[in-house]
């Protein structure tokens, strides 16, 4: 039997729940996928209290970043963005890594958006790092709008091959082939007054919740194409099926009924 969980903290309003038992309901996997809220800087002590019967765990924030130190291994991606949104049963200990970067990529291209060579993100968190890891290649500008200088480092250092540059919260959004949102509710709300400049630019909220997003329905609206979070949400969890269940799910065939399943909760 596969015992899993998605922890971070608030968490009543994940959807990684509907979207993990509809996949065992149409895998056929016997499993248990729950909920817990688990508050910043106690990872740790949660962990510890968990017996052999866990599989594994979904993350959000605010633990992304804590899963890295105190794992008995990381991935070199997860390593590298300072993020892992995966908790894998390793032996006696744990293994963490990250899904958010695939999930970005494959959120792109089943939507037929493959070809980006320009692209701005707004923010600079983990998301953000998660982001600019996604669509790391030489021919790519990655423009970061934000307020922290002190995420520069780490944003620069998610990147191996991309162009990175950044300019200050509120600055003018730049011409690309890409706008990524990877900022809380509400935060940028301001940038909604542009949207009818950049209606043939693709727009990625990552966000689920509210839905929509006040960003993501003015563009809409003025009739610019975009995808949203629970895209993103749905290809990163497939590929946490990969390693929960331990085999090659078929990500083709369950997304658009995962989707279906997120659209439902969302409107309970």
């Amino acid at each position: 039997m596969i015992r899993c969980a998605v922890l971070g903290s608030p968490i009543s309003h994940s959807l990684s729940p509907a979207l993990h038992r509809c996949a065992y309901k149409e895998l056929g996997i016997n499993g248990e996928y729950s909920a817990i809220d688990v508050g910043a800087g106690k990872l740790h002590d949660f962990i510890d209290t968990c017996d052999e019967s866990w599989t594994g765990f979904s993350l959000t924030m605010p633990l992304k970043e804590e899963a890295i130190a105190l794992c008995t291994s990381s991935s070199d991606l997860a390593k590298r963005i300072n993020s892992a949104n995966t908790l894998i049963r390793a032996g006696q200990g744990w293994s963490a890594t990250t899904t958010d970067v695939p999930g970005f990529v494959d959120a792109l291209s089943s939507s037929g958006f493959s070809d980006v060579q320009s692209i701005a993100i707004l923010g600079s968190g983990a998301t953000a790092r998660s982001a600019v890891a996604a669509f790391d290649r030489p021919d790519t500008s990655i423009t970061v709008l934000h307020r922290s200088s002190s995420r520069e480092l780490a944003i620069r250092a998610s990147a191996l091959h991309a162009h990175i540059n950044f300019l200050r919260w509120g600055s003018p959004l730049p011409a690309v082939d890409l706008l990524i949102n990877t900022t809380p509710s509400g935060v940028a709300d301001e940038y909604a007054g542009q949207v009818d400049e950049q209606v043939a630019t693709l727009f990625f909220e990552v966000l689920y919740n509210p839905w929509p997003t006040k960003l993501l329905q003015t563009w809409r609206m003025h009739g610019g194409e975009s995808l949203d979070g629970l895209d993103l949400l749905v290809h990163q969890a497939l590929h946490q099926l990969d390693l929960m269940t331990g085999s090659v799910v078929d990500h083709k065939t369950l997304w658009p009924i995962l989707r279906k399943a997120g659209l439902e909760a969302l409107k309970k």
